[in-house]
């Protein structure tokens, strides 16, 4: 049986063994058009967490305690047969849980207001669903608080792109990686967290293209790089800005494309020419002296038809937005944009964070990025205003904030004052268990539903087995209707069909066609979609592409250099075999065995002052115990780990500096201490 990959953004069609409805083997679909007919081993063998999964509705013991005399006598009633499931839940049908959910939001609002509630989660379940729980903040709590977890990768690529060109998104498909002549890829380990995307680019090699590759410490794609450039830790903005001022001073860019499709070019230039931060800079850091060579040679390949990559190794700093801005600028320069072959490509982390952009689950964005009536809170804002009391309850779908947020010890604290907090899940992990209700649903693999990935492509998931647990919408919406919100949906092609008439986008995108073949937004009310975007016009409201100037600030690790200090900084990322918080991965004994715990990466010059394992420190707190190997792909006083295991607290390091514009947390940089554990 066919249908979509789980994990990250790639979206790769999967072709499924089932024997006495459980996925015995999964394979990849030959012609499929996401995946190039291959699949990376979580896509092969991370089902085993159906083994694994939440069956049941859970109550919190705490939650009846404290509760169940405030509760309606009906609701009291229907206490007395709960069985226990583990120290802490009782087991629950469904029917009670909802209406126990349904009780305690009205007396929250009836007691605070609807806006004492906050909706958080969507990027890892279909479209049908995170519409709908967008559609519930709003319409049925009456609460502008929605938010997903691109918040945490890739706000600053929907921001930065979308003042520069009008879309959020990739301009291009995957495929047009082979149509390319130079691949230029900064911030994104390509081959571990999206290996299928990293395939096509070590193809294009083999057949002509040139490959750039910056990051902070040598990838495994870098083998593959015919230019490799390794870069201090959140220097992208002054490494962008230098090849742009690098093309305009050699007189490398595309005049004609500028004057007949860009506008604001000129502000743009003569503050960029003025600008202090350029390739000379690099001459003052040691050990950096040779990126000014590198950049000049950057800029004349780019000159050619170009693809730029990036992941969260831009986003996740405090200059995200301006750095994802600064590709498009280069992108514009060049004339890359609008035609096969050249375009920009960010690469989405999880499988449906597009789609829960494109369908509203984001405080400033409704469907189809119009602007909502209120604005509400970003996540951020939103556990400062649960520190402060006033989130009074949070209805969280699909999102373990308790692990891969930043900032770990404020975090929670913040959870400590809830008054409330509903989760739906697949997986018990660590927002689970301070849940008060738990709302255990179905899997990708268990439903029918439509995800986007990072190329724009809508997928239509098929289920592989038999579930009786509910679908995310089929929650939210027995809970509406106890709110006298009726929606009688009967199935996600039901829901879908709404989405597509509000989502302009999706206009032509039906469940018959999408089972045909899949299709990339904008997709008209004929069928036909759009491989390639702005090939006559941007998206902007005057259909031109607008530049824009961001300064580069010194700091961190390149301030260092500047004033010859030594000081550590910790990277993170993903590993292969994990994802994000291996709530899933970790029970595939497979993927385990490859990598089974987050391992600390240090420079090999440093093993007479490290042992084999060190705790970390940072001004916002201190991990657990972790094992160092030596590597060297990180640079002296540079460290690299993975976050994928809850138990490691590897979130706990990093604290509140985040994207000027939309609060993404710096994940990338952060100063630690090490210490030695004996």
């Amino acid at each position: 049986m066919k249908s979509v990959c789980t994990y990250c953004g790639v979206g790769c069609e999967i072709d499924a063994k089932i024997q006495d409805d459980k996925i015995v083997k999964i394979k990849p679909v030959k012609d499929g058009i996401s995946s190039g007919g291959e699949l990376c081993i979580k896509g092969r063998y991370g089902f085993e967490f159906l083994n694994n999964r939440l069956k049941k509705h859970l109550i919190n013991y705490k939650f009846i305690k404290k509760n169940a005399p405030n509760m309606p006598l009906e609701l009291q009633v229907r206490l007395a047969n709960l069985t226990p499931y583990n120290e802490n839940f009782y087991e629950a049908p469904l029917s009670l849980a909802v209406d126990i959910t349904a009780w305690k939001l009205k007396e929250i609002i009836k007691n605070f207001s609807s806006h004492s509630i906050a909706c958080i989660g969507g990027a890892r379940t279909s479209i049908e669903s995170a519409w709908f729980f967008q559609h519930f903040a709003r319409k049925v709590l009456k609460t502008p608080h929605i938010d997903n977890c691109a918040r945490v990768c890739h706000g600053p690529s929907l921001s930065g792109l979308k003042m520069s060109i009008g879309e959020g998104a990739s301009s291009v498909d995957f495929d047009a990686i082979f149509d390319t002549e130079v691949i230029f890829i900064i911030g994104s380990n390509t081959t571990e967290a999206h290996p299928m995307v990293a395939s096509r680019i070590i193809k294009a090699k083999k057949r002509g293209a040139k490959i750039i590759i910056a990051d902070v410490r040598e990838i495994p794609v870098m083998k593959f790089a015919d230019i490799k450039v390794i870069l201090p830790f959140e220097s992208n903005l002054l490494f962008l800005n230098a090849i742009a001022k690098e093309l305009i001073e050699n007189n490398l860019i595309d005049e004609e494309f500028i004057k007949n499709r860009c506008v604001k070019f000129e502000d743009y230039k003569n503050l960029l020419l003025h600008d202090k931060y350029d390739k000379h800079f690099f001459e003052k850091l040691n050990g950096f002296k040779q990126i000014k060579t590198k950049i000049e040679e950057i800029a004349k390949i780019i000159t050619k038809k170009t693809i730029f990559v990036w992941g969260l190794g831009v986003t996740e700093h405090i200059d995200g937005t301006e750095a994802v801005n600064a590709i498009s600028n280069l992108a514009m320069l060049t004339g890359n944009i609008g035609k096969n072959g050249a375009g920009v490509l960010p690469l989405r982390g999880q499988n449906n964070v597009q789609g829960a952009c494109d369908v509203g689950c984001l405080p400033y964005y409704g469907p189809d990025y119009q602007i909502p009536e209120e604005i509400g809170l970003m996540t951020p804002d939103v556990i400062e205003e649960m520190l402060k009391g006033k989130i009074k309850a949070l209805v969280n779908m699909g999102e373990d904030i308790l692990h891969i947020h930043p900032n770990q010890n404020k975090i929670k604290k913040a959870f400590e004052n809830l008054e409330f907090l509903a989760v739906l899940e697949v997986m018990e992990n660590e927002i689970t268990k301070k849940a008060d209700i738990v709302f255990g649903v179905k899997s990708a693999y268990e439903k029918s539903g439509v995800y986007i990935n990072a190329e724009r492509r809508l997928h239509l998931s098929n289920p592989l087995i038999e579930s009786d647990l509910p679908d995310d919408w089929e929650i939210l919406q027995k809970i509406a209707n106890r709110f006298d919100n009726i929606f009688n949906f009967s199935s996600s092609e039901e829901v879908f069909e709404v989405v597509r008439k509000e989502v302009k986008r999706f206009e032509g995108a039906t469940y018959e066609r999408l089972k045909e073949k899949s299709l990339q937004w904008p997709i008209d009310k004929n069928g036909n979609d759009s491989p390639i975007l702005h090939t006559q016009n941007f998206s902007t409201p005057d259909g031109k592409g607008h530049f824009h100037y961001h300064k580069y600030h010194l700091r961190g690790e390149v301030k260092d250099l500047v004033e010859n200090k030594k000081r550590w900084w910790l990277n993170t990322g993903r590993a292969l075999p994990q994802y994000n918080n291996a709530a899933q991965t970790k029970h595939s004994d497979k993927l385990s065995k490859r990598y089974g715990d987050d391992i600390l990466l240090v420079n090999p010059i440093h093993k007479n002052e490290i042992g084999e394992f060190v705790k970390l420190k940072s001004v916002y707190g201190e991990s657990a115990p972790v094992k160092v190997k030596f590597s060297e792909s990180v640079r002296p006083y540079t460290l690299f780990t993975t976050f994928h295991f809850a138990k490691n607290k590897i979130n706990y390091l990093f604290g509140d500096a985040h994207d000027h514009k939309v609060k993404t947390a710096r994940f990338k940089a952060v100063e630690v201490e090490i210490i030695n554990v004996d």
